[in-house]
């Protein structure tokens, strides 16, 4: 990829890849390793894009598998945590609803995050997890569920 739509697109998505790493290491210290690798890859990729939506997707699907990566691998199993300190939040809400999510198993908290936060279709999220549309708004649908169980229950 040549360097000035290289610093186009990450000046463009860094801020949707880190979002996307944050929800799913949990971690934001994680997150920032994962964008930055994320964006090596993007920076290494010989094959062109087809266009801007084809290069947002490719950057999520790398995202959400290097962050499944990241969870699975031996070294972070036998890690002791330091109890990473959550993002800063503007009202005591905010923190509820994200530690509420974070508490989600990984498959809702992806789902959650892009139909709300980046504003795919169910099609789309299908399309990027590479599952059918019914497991997608099953997801949806037992995501909200187990929320708004924990929330009422705070």
């Amino acid at each position: 990829m040549e360097q000035n739509s290289f610093l186009d697109a990450v000046e463009l998505h860094r801020d949707m890849v880190f979002r996307i790493a944050l929800h799913q290491c949990g971690n934001p210290h994680d997150a920032d390793d994962a964008v930055q690798e994320v964006f090596l890859r993007l920076y290494g990729e010989k094959k062109p894009f087809e266009g801007p939506e084809h290069l947002r997707r490719w950057l999520i699907r790398v995202t959400i598998n290097l962050c499944r990566d990241m969870l699975r691998s031996p070294w972070r199993r036998r890690r002791v945590s330091l109890d990473a300190l959550p993002p800063a939040f503007e009202t005591p809400e905010q923190e509820s609803l994200y530690q509420s999510v974070m508490a989600l198993p990984e498959k809702y908290r992806t789902v959650l995050d892009l139909f709300y936060y980046e504003g795919f279709s169910v099609q789309e999220i299908a399309e990027l997890l590479h599952v059918s549309v019914t497991s997608v708004t099953t997801r949806l649908s037992r995501a909200r569920k187990l929320l708004k169980q924990q929330l009422t229950e705070v």
